[in-house]
């Protein structure tokens, strides 16, 4: 299928125009605001007619040429499309027809995310030149909101095979190469949404929405220096993402919304939440205003450390120094590790892969890929185990997340780190394919369900972001949303990258 007018093959991409020939030449610079504020602020500007859509729209993709080179964030473009699409807005805005929140405000994709005529490979060589018919769900409903597309950011195949090939640590496939992390350009970006971490905190985007399967938006915004948040299982459709909706792992996976400031996590998850009566996982939940939250009567565990991941000192102090800003504001602190924790961890490490990875080849096999990433490849040649032993597991799960929620029930926030170090090289070299339990800290929430977001707390030695994981009871976005929000201010979140 040939290639829309209105995408452009990498190559191509790659060596597009320059900032100069973008613009007029009697347009100036962008201003840091249009290119780092929020997309609450971008919003406010475009409906006071501060500035234009369009001018809003040719910064952001200047800004994407200028540094996307570097980091091989973005994979595919519209840009036509978006100039054209700012320029309606424009006159919508005009005769007093603003589209909604998000009127004229640009925005990323994840490559995982279907998006209408332009290419989506999810990382995956069978669907190389494949052509959504229409959006996903998230992506109706932002574009409704009156978000604009500019392209689409760099995801590892299915957004589950992590650099796609032993030893690479960052976002990576063998389609599009490894994206790299705004803050050194030799460190990971994350995954699976590192494309969208490092676009969106250097400028290219002020937001884009990931997938989380076991950190998959957490893990970007830690080591980009972003906020996201993972809501609660069965807030937000899953329908026309690669991996959707459905099978033994389906309340494991969300999509959420990553951005350089919690404010914009507040204005964009209400937009793609609730029902669409396809993803049968969704419920009609009540969505409640972060601003009734009273912070000073939060009662709230953390824990620096699960005891078993190596864990830096500097990640430690990052998790205290933010329970110690809740306890200024006057809230009650309990440092706690949940009991029940390490039996969740020895029970998702089971259950991860058990049916031999048999999900991801019918994956391969309805998209046609003949050539997997080589970890997929290695992680695919598994037995699984018993039926009856998966059945018990299962079971296990269940108890497991029952003994957790007696044990939140206590708390109504949880923090704790979102991983042990910062940015890590991205030619790590091989490790073993399957971690032991709880060498991570974000797989768990997945496993529980509850929501979990991500704020930039700290900074390392070496100058990389350090985040804090910020969790909730189920459905309680608010409180988890008004904690980032507080955390934010106190510890002054994103971080202008020096790329």
């Amino acid at each position: 299928m040939n290639t829309p007018r209105h995408t452009i093959s990498r190559r191509d991409f790659l060596g597009a125009a320059t900032f100069a020939s973008l613009l007029p030449a009697a347009v100036s610079p962008p201003s840091e605001e249009i290119l780092f504020g929020s997309a609450v602020r971008l919003s406010q500007m475009i409906r006071d007619k501060k500035v234009s859509a369009v001018e809003v729209v040719q910064a952001h993709i200047a800004r994407i040429n200028a540094i996307n080179p570097r980091l091989n964030a973005v994979v595919q473009t519209c840009f036509d499309r978006a100039l054209e699409e700012a320029k309606e807005a424009d006159r919508q805005l005009a005769q007093g027809r603003p589209k909604g929140p998000l009127h004229g405000v640009p925005m990323t994709l994840k490559d995982s995310i279907d998006t209408e005529g332009v290419i989506t490979t999810g990382g995956t060589v069978g669907r190389l030149r494949y052509i959504p018919k229409q959006d996903a769900t998230v992506a109706a409903r932002l574009r409704k909101a009156g978000a604009i597309l500019l392209g689409k950011t760099n995801t590892p195949e299915f957004t589950l095979a992590g650099g796609g090939i032993t030893g690479i640590s960052t976002t990576a496939n063998i389609i599009y190469g490894v994206s790299r992390n705004p803050y050194d350009l030799s460190r990971s970006t994350s995954g699976s949404s590192g494309g969208a971490g490092a676009i969106i905190a250097a400028g290219g985007a002020p937001f884009d929405i990931g997938s989380d399967w076991g950190g998959s938006i957490r893990g970007p915004a830690h080591v980009n220096g972003i906020t996201g948040i993972k809501p609660t299982s069965g807030r937000v459709p899953r329908t026309g993402h690669i991996v959707d909706y459905g099978g033994v792992y389906d309340s494991w996976q969300q999509l959420g919304p990553m951005a350089r400031r919690v404010e914009d996590l507040i204005l964009i998850l209400p937009v793609i939440s609730g029902p669409d009566m396809r993803d049968a996982a969704i419920v009609p939940a009540p969505w409640s205003d972060p601003d009734k939250v009273e912070i000073p009567k939060l009662r709230v565990a953390f824990y620096p450390t699960n005891k078993v991941a190596e864990t830096t000192p500097e990640t430690m102090e990052t998790v205290r120094r933010a329970a110690r800003f809740f306890e200024e504001a006057g809230c009650r602190i309990k440092e706690e590790l949940p009991e029940a924790m390490m039996e969740m961890e020895e029970v998702r490490f089971q259950l991860t892969g058990a049916d031999g990875w048999a999900f991801v080849k019918r994956l391969g096999e309805r998209w046609e890929t003949k050539a997997a990433s080589a970890t997929l490849v290695e992680r695919m040649t598994r037995e699984p185990i018993r039926m009856a032993d998966f059945s018990e597991l299962l079971e296990k799960q269940d108890a497991a997340r029952s003994k957790l929620l007696s044990w939140v029930r206590n708390f109504d926030v949880v923090l704790c780190p979102v991983g042990g170090k910062p940015a890590q090289p991205i030619n790590l070299g091989a490790e073993t394919a399957r971690r032991a339990p709880a060498l991570g800290y974000t797989g768990l929430y997945n496993s529980t369900g509850w929501p979990a977001a991500v704020v930039r707390a700290g900074t390392s030695p070496e100058g990389l972001p350090i985040g804090v994981q910020v969790v909730g009871q189920p459905w309680r976005e608010d409180v988890v949303l008004a904690a980032c929000r507080y955390l934010e201010s106190k510890s002054g979140g994103w971080q202008k990258p020096p790329v």
